[in-house]
């Protein structure tokens, strides 16, 4: 039985100093906890030229990865470098070298997941990956062991940081989209290019991964519906708030017999949802499983430490396996891991509730006209606001236009892309109608 088990790391940006920093100075609470000694012999980056919060000494700097990858006493690889190209490269000559991996990389997984656990799983090698969703928060564990006598049957999450906290900022200061990126920028909670978190790309990846684990399969991510916070409107928001709602970017993934649905865009929820009081920069996951019924999931979702502690965590449970002879084995029968595609709901085929704004000329007979192209392809209407006036609406083309919302019962989202075209092209709404989704499950 081995105790010492050594570790390299990959990439040492923020979240790489972060791991350093508790292997080397949590060195003896991790050894009282998991009776290993797990020691950090050797870091690769790029350029060791600058300076960084956790130094480390020149003998434990790699001078190229070929010393990581063709040293036998190293055990795991911790893959902390970003992109997909070079960590999928990096990975899978890890493995060809029987070493375990761990890694932070959502993208990678969502995208190149099938090919890296498949390998693995060749190889009876382990693949940790807590740290790809949600930071800090032990979702996956939670996934994987907590969970693991339900039939998940729905997932909510709040799984990009940047975005709540724009959102959050919108709507209790009333402040527009740019101007709240741009604070989020000054404040270090978006990057110099958040593209990919305002897209609602890095919280698709969550979600996929999210599922992979939850519904036993892979995820085409190609099939992912995917829309992001860019065109939000303060006005939105507002009326938003009149009918009960907050606005939040979720990711939901829901499990209908053989089929599971995948979406990440703007939604309103109920403003006394539990998601709905998750703001700023913290992110929440909700899981719903028959036995359990529903759980709550809530912490910083980024972070060097709050990710480096699931990093670690990964490490260390990684390490006990090693120890114990263990491979891949509780990895996937833990999850129920079939090596197959999950089939996709088509976003044609999606049910939900709609919030829809038009921007109507001020005559009568209007809603009436509206109303009747929603009944025409079955779609009920629950509430409706007009305004008399044009509020905060940026792009109006006339003074003698007014938002017109009106909020549906659980329709098509077919039909409903059906109805707008035919709205629009009946001049019925002088600009482009704004949708927004409802998740508020009806009885």
């Amino acid at each position: 039985m081995e105790h010492k088990i050594n570790v390299a790391i990959v990439g040492y940006g923020v979240v790489g100093n972060g791991v350093a920093k508790i292997l080397d100075t949590q060195k003896e609470l991790l050894k009282q906890k998991s009776g290993l000694e797990i020691n950090l012999k050797k870091v690769f980056t790029r350029n060791w030229n600058k300076d960084f919060p956790h130094p480390i000494e020149n003998s434990r700097r790699a001078k190229d990865l070929d010393e990581i990858l063709n040293d036998e006493d190293i055990h795991i690889v911790v893959e902390l470098a970003g992109g997909i190209d070079f960590p999928y490269y990096l990975i899978n000559k890890a493995l060809d070298k029987n070493k375990h991996i761990v890694t932070a990389n959502k993208a990678l997984l969502a995208e190149k997941g099938k090919d890296i656990f498949t390998k693995a799983q060749e190889k009876n090698l382990r693949i940790g990956f807590e740290a790809s969703v949600a930071g800090g928060i032990p979702i996956i564990k939670a996934l994987r062991e907590g969970l693991v006598a339900n039939d998940i049957k729905k997932i909510y999450g709040i799984l990009n940081g940047t975005t709540n906290y724009i959102l959050t900022s919108m709507y209790k200061e009333g402040k527009s989209f740019n101007q709240t990126l741009e604070e989020a920028k000054k404040n270090g909670y978006a990057e110099a290019d958040p593209t990919l978190d305002i897209n609602g790309t890095d919280a698709a990846h969550k979600i996929s991964i999210l599922s992979s684990l939850s519904f036993g399969g892979f995820v085409d991510f190609s099939h992912v519906y995917v829309e992001g916070i860019q065109k939000i409107d303060t006005i939105d928001i507002d009326l938003g708030k009149e009918l009960g709602y907050t606005l939040k970017l979720l990711a939901i993934a829901k499990s209908h017999n053989e089929e599971v649905e995948i979406r990440v865009h703007p939604t309103f929820l109920p403003s006394d949802h539990p998601l709905s009081k998750v703001d700023g920069v913290f992110n929440a996951v909700m899981v719903e499983g028959d036995n359990v019924g529903e759980t709550m999931f809530y912490g910083r979702g980024a972070g060097s430490l709050p990710t480096a502690s699931a990093v670690v965590s990964d490490i260390v449970s990684i390490a006990k396996s090693i120890s114990l002879g263990i491979g891949n084995e509780i990895e996937i029968t833990s999850v129920n891991w079939k090596h197959k595609d999950l089939n996709l709901t088509k976003v044609k085929d999606f049910y939900t509730r709609y919030y829809i704004r038009f921007t109507v000329p001020d005559v009568t007979g209007i809603l009436a006209k509206i109303a009747s192209v929603f009944a025409k392809y079955d779609i009920s209407i629950a509430a409706v606001i007009q305004k008399e006036k044009v509020v905060k609406l940026q792009k109006s083309v006339s003074n003698k236009v007014v938002p017109l919302v009106i909020l549906t019962h659980t329709a098509s989202e077919n039909n409903v892309q059906l109805a707008i075209k035919e709205i629009v092209k009946n001049n019925y709404s002088i600009e482009e109608p704004v949708i927004i989704r409802v998740e508020d499950e009806e009885k």
